[in-house]
């Protein structure tokens, strides 16, 4: 009895406990992903880069030498990106640029339809590994121009995702830009709701605002519309099994972002901006539910409505 008050004092003075959402939405289509034979965990700007061998070219075909590029980049070894990238323009960027001037808009269809345009796909992809390379090392005005390279060049190519999807390495870079002028160094890992709402307890925790709002606005772009529709199609709280409270993934993970955003905004002493945000849970994510590890789920928009009592 006395851990009961204990745990109802607790959520009475502090509010909801963080706690990371247990499911992972599906990821929407057209969301940017990061490749399967990228580096585990984010690459740090500053990391020192080793120089390895002379390269191993294989049989020079550009898949063998973009996934030797994924590699190096693995092992933080510069020059080796470069070596296997400058290898893939060298011998695959005129076709690429041919099969760039023959499309408006990115490839669709089939997987099949997709692979076709593999000249661009890899040469595109290189050029995005080797400006993940220069912001690893430090080197920003060598990344934005790898990076501006995908955008301005190769800006239909599409990278195969060994988990069974295709991801946009323009996109990407874009992303990446922005991440190297503002000074963030974020990681979307691959970019599910879950994990993005994760990162942004994180960050929360860790008291960086701008994280927080990167990672929120994420969530939001990429499953606020799915979240909407779950929301809709609700009367009331969903309830029965936790398996039937974690079908609703989206409203769940959009509903607890914008909390935490909030929750961001409250302790910067922003308290304006932390009350849109909150009446923003309540109006648009009300049936939203936040799975915490020990064992229940609390609702984002009570814990708002209490945090608004609070700053009023």
């Amino acid at each position: 009895m006395k851990i009961m008050f204990f745990i109802l004092g607790f959520l009475l003075l502090n509010g909801p406990v963080p706690a990371f959402s247990a499911t992972e939405g599906p990821v929407q289509a057209g969301a940017v992903i990061p490749a399967f034979n990228a580096p585990e965990g984010p690459v740090q700007e500053g990391t020192v880069i080793q120089s390895g061998s002379k390269p191993d070219f294989g049989n020079y075909t550009s898949v063998a030498l973009l996934q030797k590029a994924w590699g190096a980049l693995a092992a933080r070894d510069l020059k080796a990106v470069e070596a296997y990238v400058n290898k893939i323009n060298e011998l695959y960027a005129g076709k690429a640029k041919e099969m760039q001037r023959g499309l408006a808009d990115y490839a669709s269809g089939s997987n099949d339809q997709i692979f076709k345009y593999w000249a661009l796909n890899d040469v595109s992809t290189a050029w995005y590994v080797l400006g993940e390379a220069y912001r690893g090392a430090g080197q920003k005005d060598e990344a934005i121009n790898a990076y501006n390279k995908v955008i301005n060049d190769f800006s239909y190519g599409q990278c195969w995702d060994n988990k069974g999807f295709f991801w946009k390495p323009a996109q990407a870079a874009k992303e990446k830009i922005a991440m190297v002028q503002s000074g963030l160094n974020l990681d979307f890992g691959d970019y599910s709701s879950s994990t993005l709402v994760q990162k942004a307890w994180g960050s929360l925790a860790a008291k960086d605002l701008k994280s927080v709002e990167a990672y929120v606005n994420k969530v939001d772009e990429l499953y606020a519309v799915k979240a909407k529709e779950m929301q809709a199609s609700l009367k009331d709280f969903a309830s029965g099994s936790n398996d039937q409270i974690f079908k609703y993934w989206a409203l769940n993970d959009v509903g607890t972002a914008w909390f935490i955003l909030g929750e961001a905004y409250r302790n910067a002493g922003k308290e304006k901006e932390a009350a849109e945000i909150f009446n923003k849970v309540i109006n648009e994510y009300s049936f939203a539910q936040c799975w915490d590890p020990q064992g229940w789920f609390w609702k984002p928009s009570e814990g708002a409505r209490q945090r608004l009592e609070d700053l009023s």
